[in-house]
């Protein structure tokens, strides 16, 4: 299957909070998007890996992506080496992607940074013919592949992005793909312990941070995203 567009997020529930209208939206133009999890976020304080993994089928439902994979490395102590490198290789291998989106670059929680910084560095490797891969089952060795740009969604802390993707009349599929993840998120009659993102703040800043963003673009929401390169358009009025 070739995709346009591949999420990769570090626990599931990345992916959707950082870019999930602006998937809804490449979905709804008619592109082909898959979400990869790089682990089951079993350390969380709340829920489990079963709960997530049922919340995450639930919410790819909800945005319409094509597949979701789930990689199942150990949350909190994943790493940048050839391991974890050649695994996130065969996925961009598999689905050859123009697009990849990532991790925030920093952030709050560790795996996000080392997951940004794993993502990418794959995103690269992934062209070189010479690193050989191939998925279980088949006979033949993949094709290298190299997606042609690599953007990082922004999380937890407010990093200045640069660029933002008008998402006005998607904000609403976003914040039931996220609230599908009902372990997670702030349930008044839930008895398990609070957490930086189980408060009613916390999703209400999702919803607040995109509308402060279209704000500055003139529309009613914007998700923001930071980029390795730069930022390059075609014409003057590419701009909005």
């Amino acid at each position: 299957m070739k995709l346009d567009i591949l999420a990769f997020g570090a626990h599931p529930d990345d992916v959707e909070l950082g870019a999930g209208a602006t998937i809804a939206k490449e979905i709804a133009n008619g592109k082909k998007v898959g979400i990869v999890d790089l682990t089951r976020g079993e350390l969380g304080t709340r829920g489990s890996a079963e709960i997530r993994d049922i919340e995450a089928k639930k919410s790819a439902e909800i945005l319409g992506v094509s597949v979701r994979d789930n990689l199942a490395f150990a949350d909190g102590f994943f790493k940048n080496d050839k391991e974890h490198q050649l695994e996130i290789i065969k996925k961009i291998r598999q689905y050859r992607p123009d697009i990849v989106l990532c991790n925030s670059v920093r952030d709050r929680h560790i795996d996000h940074g080392r997951g940004s910084n794993l993502v990418s560095d794959a995103c690269f490797l992934s062209g070189l013919i010479k690193i050989e891969t191939q998925l279980e089952g088949e006979n033949e060795l993949q094709k290298p592949w190299r997606p042609k740009v690599v953007y990082h969604f922004i999380q937890w802390q407010n990093i200045e992005p640069d660029f933002v993707v008008n998402v006005s009349g998607f904000i609403d599929v976003k914040m039931k793909a996220i609230l599908a993840y009902s372990s997670q998120f702030h349930d008044p009659n839930s008895k398990e312990p609070e957490t930086p993102i189980s408060s009613k703040n916390f999703i209400d800043s999702v919803d607040y941070r995109a509308r402060d963003l279209g704000r500055l673009i003139n529309t009613e929401h914007a998700e923001g995203f930071t980029v390795e390169r730069v930022v390059a358009i075609d014409k003057l009025n590419d701009l909005i």
